[in-house]
């Protein structure tokens, strides 16, 4: 009689525990995840560090949460993506590189196609294998065909731009490099509506498949991969002429604005020492009509990042109204430092002129990132949009790797704190499981060897830790396209072949200047000697190849985009 009981208790029991309701219950109670990646926004182009653009969305997470004032990612868009998505260094994950500017001399090799490779798993496989749903919206670029689009690489549901960048108004490439833009719907080719406006899109299609599973009340994870501020820089008019005026006195004295705004923020030391990124122009020297024509680039730029906090403002009021808002974690960060390819002249012409007639496009001030505008900020505006740190996208300088990061939400203690703590693109993946309660992997996954994540996980910072993220005996390397860092403890090493053509390393405490202002190699030649020899182990570690001789980003990209125009 007493087993007859004993069994039947057991039977209820199982029986409750497999529940739909308490089932969906335990679920339910699991955080979800929003992951909103900007494309190209620079490290003080948001409110909360010291930008005059309007972002009260973003800040308002920033109160919520936590601030990363030391966070590093790659210097461009495809690599700093992979290694978010997987927690895998980027020599790993097949992405060392955008595909466009791979020389053939290093797409002979199996690692280097530019493209997310089959031996990592994504942050949505892992979370789809926990039970989360996973939707994807925006831009992908790690791979066009069929097993390489987000729909087969762990996302449930899918709108992927897969190129580099497109037109952010109609259904159209921006650079003659491409024949069409590529954009799939859950990994079918798929066309845009007549009303497209990408960031508009992008949280449309999110609070739509959000939605679709409303009433599961199974957790979701939610990547917003936008286009902002990528060029074509485009924005609405009314966002955009918000900023009239703002940019008139040049980029002299906007940097130095917001450095001083920076400052009293709390996201640089006071007293940083800011260094001009050579090249950049005397505003002083250029006409009135160059002049006011840069100015407008950098009010469509503003106006572009405004309208993207507006849309993430949107998709913040659909979860308050909806009761998930409390229970959502939010990661707010971009893909790499500000662009500053020279592709729009200073009076406004440009070296596509062919293409853009070609094509439609026109770069004329008084339709400036309106439909049918090719717009770009330049270099010079880039500095502002970096201030105060050096150089921009592409470079390993500060400017190209250093961008903000925002978390906020459950598991985040340190509400409206700021920190100086050095964190690395590599440690989301393992910190967002972490906070979530998901198991990772460790190498191994479903029957497969798989490579290891080596992100450290910083939620128990996040809940209040004062331990260190990453120990000063530590080290991490990073390589792209030739230009080269390591990052330990406080100090950086870098050297940039690609782009300045460097042959000597400098050394930089880039907590205490993070305007790379003060080069230490001098008087540290020890730390120097020593940081070197742990590049070269991390070379060799990842099986980093060394770059063609003359090597030039731009020159292939445009060269390719020129050769594609004579064949049109």
């Amino acid at each position: 009689m007493q087993n007859h009981i004993s069994f039947t208790l057991s039977i209820c029991l199982l029986t409750l525990l497999a529940s739909p309701s308490l089932v969906s219950a335990q679920q339910s109670d699991r955080p979800n995840i929003v992951l909103i990646l900007a494309d190209d926004l620079g490290f003080t182009d948001i409110s909360p560090f010291g930008s005059e653009i309007h972002t009260p969305n973003i800040a308002r997470l920033a109160a919520e949460g936590v601030s990363f004032t030391n966070y590093h990612t790659a210097g461009s868009c495809a690599p700093a993506r992979a290694m978010l998505l997987t927690g895998v260094d980027s020599h790993r994950n097949g992405v060392p590189n955008i595909p466009e500017a791979l020389p053939a001399e290093q797409m002979a090799y199996e690692h280097y196609q530019g493209v997310l490779n089959d031996k990592v798993v994504t942050l949505a496989n892992v979370l789809q294998a926990g039970g989360y749903h996973t939707y994807m919206t925006g831009k992908w670029h790690l791979g066009h065909t069929p097993e390489l689009l987000p729909s087969a690489r762990g996302f449930d549901r899918t709108i992927a731009m897969a190129d580099t960048g497109a037109d952010n108004w109609e259904q159209r490439t921006y650079l003659p490099i491409y024949e069409q833009a590529n954009w799939y719907a859950d990994g079918a080719a798929h066309t845009l509506p007549d009303d497209f406006y990408s960031s508009k899109y992008f949280v449309d299609k999110t609070i739509e498949f959000i939605e679709t599973n409303a009433e599961d009340d199974q957790p979701f994870f939610a990547y917003i991969p936008f286009q902002a501020v990528h060029m074509p820089v485009q924005a609405p008019r009314e966002f955009s002429d918000k900023y009239a005026g703002v940019y008139d006195e040049g980029w002299t004295v906007m940097r130095e604005k917001r450095r001083l705004a920076a400052e009293a923020a709390g996201v640089i030391p006071v007293g940083t020492e800011a260094v001009v990124t050579p090249g950049t122009r005397d505003w002083d020297g250029l006409t009135t009509e160059q002049r006011r024509h840069h100015a407008r680039r950098m009010e469509v730029y503003a106006g572009m990042v405004d309208a993207m906090d507006m849309h993430i403002g949107r998709l913040m009021a659909y979860l308050e109204s909806t009761g998930e808002y409390d229970n959502t974690i939010f990661v707010f960060t971009s893909d790499n430092g500000a662009e500053g390819s020279n592709i729009i002249l200073p009076n406004g012409g440009s070296l596509l002129a062919p293409w853009f007639d070609l094509v439609g496009y026109n770069s004329d001030y008084e339709t400036l990132g309106e439909r049918g505008s090719w717009n770009a900020i330049g270099p010079s505006n880039a500095t502002i949009a970096a201030s105060p740190l050096t150089y921009y996208k592409f470079h390993a300088n500060e400017g190209g790797l250093r961008v903000p990061l925002v978390i906020s939400g459950p598991g985040i203690a340190r509400v409206g704190d700021m920190t100086d703590e050095f964190t690395f693109v590599t440690d989301l993946a393992p910190t967002i499981l972490s906070l979530v309660g998901v198991d990772g992997h460790e190498g191994s996954w479903q029957g497969r060897v798989v490579e290891p994540i080596v992100g450290a996980d910083f939620s128990e910072f996040l809940a209040g830790d004062s331990s260190p993220i990453h120990t000063d005996s530590e080290s991490i390397g990073y390589e792209l396209g030739g230009n080269s860092a390591l990052f330990k403890g406080d100090y950086k090493i870098v050297i940039n072949g690609a782009g300045q053509g460097e042959t000597a390393w400098h050394l930089f405490n880039i907590k205490a200047d993070p305007g790379e202002s003060r080069d230490l190699a001098g008087e540290q030649p020890e730390l120097l000697s020593e940081m070197v020899a742990g590049y070269e182990s991390y070379v060799q570690a990842n099986n980093v190849l060394p770059m063609p001789e003359n090597y030039d980003r731009s020159g292939q990209i445009l060269g390719d985009a020129l050769r594609q125009l004579r064949r049109q």
